[in-house]
């Protein structure tokens, strides 16, 4: 589990990196205003539980029991449909893709799965007997 923590973090940091300097760049006089911001949460987002899964990596030895994991695959999960979809639905506009009636759903689908994810987290933390 710490593994994937670790690499799930890094590749979630350098999205991060990476998308956020094509928002600064590339994307800024090609988008709306209110895209280009929702561009920019999505990458702060994923860039604060890019964080949060390295620290989770850190804790996993110590904390690292069921809850710990189910927590932490929530966060993956709701960190990838919460910003992706805002990437996809925010570059429309630039993209050209054809997105589906209703997709926008799952931005707070993955805002309920992050939601889910820092409870188990929590829990996690609070009911380990060490």
């Amino acid at each position: 589990m710490q593994k994937k923590l670790f690499v799930t973090g890094g590749v979630f940091a350098l999205l991060s990196v990476v998308l956020g300097a094509l928002a600064a760049h590339a994307l800024r006089d090609k988008l709306e205003p209110r895209s280009l911001e929702g561009f920019n949460t999505a990458v702060k987002f994923m860039f604060y539980h890019a964080l949060a899964l390295l620290v989770f990596g850190l804790m996993a030895m110590q904390y690292g029991g069921k809850l710990f994991g189910w927590a932490a695959n929530l966060i993956i999960a709701g960190t990838c449909l919460f910003s992706g979809s805002i990437y996809l639905l925010s570059t429309t506009a630039v993209s050209g893709l054809a997105i589906p009636k209703g997709f926008g759903l799952v931005t707070p689908l993955g805002g309920v799965l992050l939601i889910a994810g820092w409870a188990l987290f929590i829990l996690s933390i609070i009911n380990t007997k060490k």
